[in-house]
């Protein structure tokens, strides 16, 4: 979800759905070491619970991001072992980390051992010709081994050449059973499916058999999904808000951004689909695209781009 889910759009989601645990983008461990840090972990108190995503393998810098996260009040760490962009890949980052099952341990071991923040690891099922299901049971239990309680499996193998990260959504087969087994060889540990899950019922179905779902890119392109999250998932009935309603909320934290300077053109991404298969969607979209990268724009901006979408009395 790289250039996805930034502070804004967590900040956006939170309005939406008060309990769904939000990811930060994958942020390399280069970028904090070196880099600056304020822009890349600052958020807003109101996105927790929130998880600090990271992607690396050297395990001193690893340790150097936890103490990082833990002083930002992160509450997870989750190591990055499933993106397949071939960026990532010569800095061993992502997806190709899945062909080293010594080395990801060896940095959950140093990320446990650092701090208490909850340790997680997001993977694939496997990658290229290494997707057995015994490979993956073994590289699942190599991990656990050295200390994560919680595992995300995106629940396709990634092809670390030849295909694009869209592609790798995409085309590699879909094999949820995979993730189901390892529920029921490592019943004590908390497995997290992604991957092709776009409603919630297939959410609903899905947790019959294991213990979370993760959705990503259907939750960026239509966020009002998650607004039955609280009561279907988390048996919280309080009233859920419309998308209007939802829009309005966000107006106080756009004026405030504004105010520091940052464009309303970085504010409006997360809000492209809020009116997903709503009579006035696309024209919604057109305003936003037209106008909302101008210096000038603001709230009015999100106003005025509203008012061409038809609302129910």
């Amino acid at each position: 979800m790289l250039d996805c889910t930034d502070k804004h759009s967590r900040y956006f989601l939170r309005l939406i759905s008060r309990h769904a645990l939000l990811y930060s983008e994958m942020i390399t461990t280069g970028a904090l070491v070196y880099g600056d840090r304020d822009r890349f972990l600052s958020y807003s108190q109101q996105e927790h619970p929130l998880a600090l995503q990271l992607g690396g393998s050297n395990v001193e810098d690893l340790t150097q991001c936890a103490r990082l996260a833990e002083q930002w009040q992160y509450d997870e760490i989750n190591l990055n072992v499933g993106c397949p962009s071939n960026r990532v890949q010569s800095g061993m980052i992502g997806a190709c980390l899945m062909g080293h099952p010594e080395l990801v341990a060896d940095c959950i071991k140093g990320l446990v051992s650092c701090t208490d923040i909850a340790i997680t690891v997001k993977c694939r099922i496997g990658i290229d010709n290494l997707d057995s299901y015994e490979y993956l049971h073994d590289f699942v239990g190599a991990v656990i081994a050295a200390g994560c309680q919680c595992l995300i499996i995106h629940a396709r193998k990634a092809l670390l050449s030849g295909l694009s990260p869209k592609q790798n959504r995409e085309i590699p087969p879909l094999n949820y059973d995979y993730v189901y087994q390892l529920k029921k060889d490592f019943p004590d540990t908390e497995f997290i499916i992604n991957g092709g899950i776009t409603t919630l019922a297939q959410c609903t179905d899905h947790l019959k058999k294991v213990d979370g779902v993760m959705i990503g890119r259907e939750a960026y392109q239509n966020p009002y999904l998650l607004a039955k999250v609280d009561h279907l998932i988390f048996g919280d009935d309080h009233p859920v808000a419309s998308r209007l309603e939802i829009l309005q909320q966000y107006y106080p934290y756009v004026e405030n951004e504004l105010a520091k300077g940052n464009r309303l053109k970085h504010m409006s991404k997360p809000l492209f689909g809020l009116f997903h298969g709503q009579p006035g969607a696309k024209a919604w979209r057109r305003y936003l695209s037209e106008n909302a990268y101008k210096p000038e724009a603001g709230v009015e901006t999100l106003e005025k781009a509203a008012s061409f979408v038809c609302f129910p009395n």
